[in-house]
């Protein structure tokens, strides 16, 4: 998030949709299906052709090396199908060779099969018909020599080719899932605060980090081997109808076959395969969950019912897997039968033809490698299709993310105010979180440079929902809100931002040393602003008694620090970056009440010429505020100071008294 401010990793919205609204359901807060999510375009679940078409197309960008790829792998198939046709020819030179030599050298080849023919040989009269030999002449181990040295520098150089297809074919794979990356990562930035409200953070991180690797696992296994695979099939079945048009028609019965039973059996698992991946981001969602908040789920007792509800979606998960990669897994046993069945019709036939002198025995050893080299790649082809549908069901969980409706575009040209004083209006301002639930309606206040402005009322009133949209987390339904007299929707969210601070009651700390975190919200800030900041909010205090001081390092979940320690680090990050707008939401809840004195005399030294948002529960700390609204329902039903509000004797008076009655009657 760009700016100043100081927020958590989801920022907190208590007079938001309830849970009860449409569209929360299922894995991840979706409804409407799997795909439903919130959020997102209104449209049906995508399906795996369309899917698997828009994969294919992010392909594009790599043009010439995929020509560059597909022409490789054509000189790879080439030189890999015309071997087994030439050593068929080394076959029939051995084989005529080993008949040759033990027939009489005074008679012709002719001469013998009219002698068997006349002695009623006819069998044998065919058989050599078909066998180019001279009789009387042994194997010409040259010629043999010769072809056997052909086929060798063939295979080695089909090997070549197909390592540089690989080579390239990774390169466009690795840079087209790069450049994926980058725009999940860009999508995420123009999300809509409301989509994360929504989607929960196990689920999204499921998409992001292991529906992106499958994609790029998949693309990485299949493309290769589809395309290699294809290629295969097409120079072999040329090779077969040019060594016997006979056999190769038989052999064609393969592919209506093959064709068949993959589209029965893939039409079954794709299904399984956007549910297993479905199941893995709400299984991910619950172990997320789980492990965040796990101090609290054994404060609470809960490890059995969170164990129980781990267990169930283990088992969903667990199903929808082992469903998928069964009913895919039947694919390649199939193939291999159909295979096998083919390969016994071609040996048959085969002899056949080679006993009636139609086809040399060299031919039919050629034609049965043709077979094998055949049904292997339509196996493969097979086998592929269970990593394609894994890969496309995740990308389409992927595509589910970019499609995703963002948030409204910053304006252009956009405008700056001349000066930064902090001046804030709200101007008739509605809002609403669902269509059907008005929150904020018709709301107007102004907050002057240097005014403290609290906000007080019951949880749910709409008081995290104002500044927010001060934020532009949400935008307006109605209204508008000024910021030194410019309308903030004409400002570019990060001009907005940077001049907006914000400490909420979650704090958020990231792994890095306390200067780190300090400075986070001005990078380009001096040691000596980074320590003046901590003197003046009492980080200082306590880092001295850390064994690395400023330079101590914060895991993930800063649980070396307490709660009130992080809460000042966050303070110290707002008061660095000196905003003009600063807002403060229960900032100073988590410090004990002598800290919460100290930080109060930094805030007021902080407020200084700056306009302040102050949210509060516990109404002593906003007693010296200039201007105190109270909030019910989304509308402010009382304004004033706090002794005026106090001898009105309204809403506010409740709220005080019912806090500090036994105060009011010393008083």
């Amino acid at each position: 998030m760009s700016g100043t401010q100081t927020t958590p990793k989801s920022a907190p919205r208590p007079a938001g949709p309830p849970a009860g609204t449409p569209g929360r359901g299922g894995p991840g807060g979706r409804g409407g299906g799997p795909f439903g999510g919130i959020g997102m375009p209104t449209e049906k679940s995508m399906t795996f052709g369309p899917s698997a078409k828009r994969l294919i197309r992010r392909l594009s960008p790599h043009r010439v090396a995929v020509i560059a790829v597909i022409a490789l792998g054509v000189i790879s198939v080439v030189f890999t199908v015309l071997g087994p046709w030439l050593l068929g020819q080394a076959t029939n030179l051995i084989f005529a060779g080993a008949i040759g030599q033990t027939l009489p050298a005074d008679m012709t080849k002719q001469q013998l099969i009219d002698q068997l023919r006349a002695s009623g040989q006819t069998q044998q009269a065919d058989l050599l018909s078909g066998i180019a030999l001279t009789p009387g002449q042994g194997i010409d181990f040259d010629a043999l020599a010769m072809v056997l040295g052909i086929v060798l520098v063939l295979y080695v150089a089909a090997s070549v080719f197909a390592w540089l297809q690989g080579r390239v074919l990774n390169t466009i794979v690795q840079s087209t899932v790069y450049r994926l990356r980058e725009e999940v990562e860009a999508k995420i930035n123009r999300l809509p605060l409301a989509y994360f409200d929504k989607m929960q953070r196990g689920e999204l991180l499921s998409r992001v980090t292991n529906d992106m690797d499958n994609v790029a696992q998949s693309l990485q296994q299949t493309l290769s081997q589809m395309l290699t695979s294809v290629l295969t099939v097409v120079g072999v079945l040329v090779m077969m109808f040019v060594t016997s048009p006979l056999l190769a028609v038989i052999s064609l019965v393969t592919i209506p076959l093959t064709i068949g039973i993959t589209a029965v059996i893939a039409k079954r698992s794709q299904k399984l395969f956007v549910a297993q991946w479905a199941h893995t981001g709400a299984l991910n969602a619950q172990v997320e969950e789980n492990f965040t908040g796990h101090a609290l789920v054994k404060v609470f007792g809960r490890q059995r019912e969170t164990e129980q509800t781990f267990t169930e979606k283990n088992e969903q998960l667990y199903k929808a897997s082992f469903g998928a990669q069964f009913v895919s897994g039947i694919i390649m046993p199939a193939m291999m039968f159909v295979g096998n069945l083919i390969y016994v019709v071609i040996a048959v036939v085969g002899g056949l033809q080679v006993a009636s002198g139609a086809l040399s025995i060299g031919a039919v050893q050629a034609f049965i490698q043709y077979s094998r080299q055949f049904t292997q790649p339509l196996t493969q082809l097979g086998s592929m299709v269970n990593l394609l549908q894994s890969g496309v069901a995740s990308a389409e969980r992927v595509f589910e993310l970019l499609d995703a409706e963002e948030q409204t575009p910053d304006a252009s040209p956009a405008e700056t105010p001349a000066d930064s004083r902090g001046r804030l209006v709200f101007e008739n301002v509605s809002f609403r979180y669902t269509e059907d639930k008005p929150l904020i309606t018709d709301l107007s206040l102004v907050a002057e440079p240097g005014q403290t402005v609290a906000i007080v009322g019951p949880t749910g009133a709409g008081k995290t929902t104002l500044v927010n949209l001060i934020m532009r987390f949400y935008e307006l339904d109605a209204g508008r809100i000024t910021l030194d007299g410019v309308d903030i929707a004409q400002m570019t969210r990060r001009d907005l931002r940077s001049r907006t601070g914000m400490v909420l009651q979650d704090t958020w700390l990231f792994g890095g040393t306390i200067r780190d975190n300090i400075a986070y919200g001005r990078p380009d800030a001096t040691e000596e602003e980074i320590l003046d900041a901590a003197r003046a909010t009492y980080v200082d205090r306590f880092v001295h008694s850390l064994p690395d001081g400023y330079d101590t390092v914060l895991d993930d979940e800063a649980s070396n620090v307490s709660a009130g320690e992080k809460q000042l680090l966050t303070i110290a990050r707002a008061f660095l970056a000196k905003p003009s707008v600063l807002i403060l939401d229960e900032a100073t809840s988590s410090v004990d009440t002598r800290t919460e004195q100290l930080v109060q005399k930094a805030m007021s030294a902080l407020r200084a010429d700056r306009t302040s948002f102050v949210i509060a529960h516990r109404l002593s700390t906003i007693r010296d505020a200039d201007l105190i609204l109270v909030m019910e329902s989304g509308s402010i039903v009382e304004q004033g100071t706090h002794a005026e509000l106090l001898a009105a004797e309204g809403a506010y008076y409740a709220l005080y008294n019912s806090q500090f009655a036994s105060a009011l009657v010393d008083e």
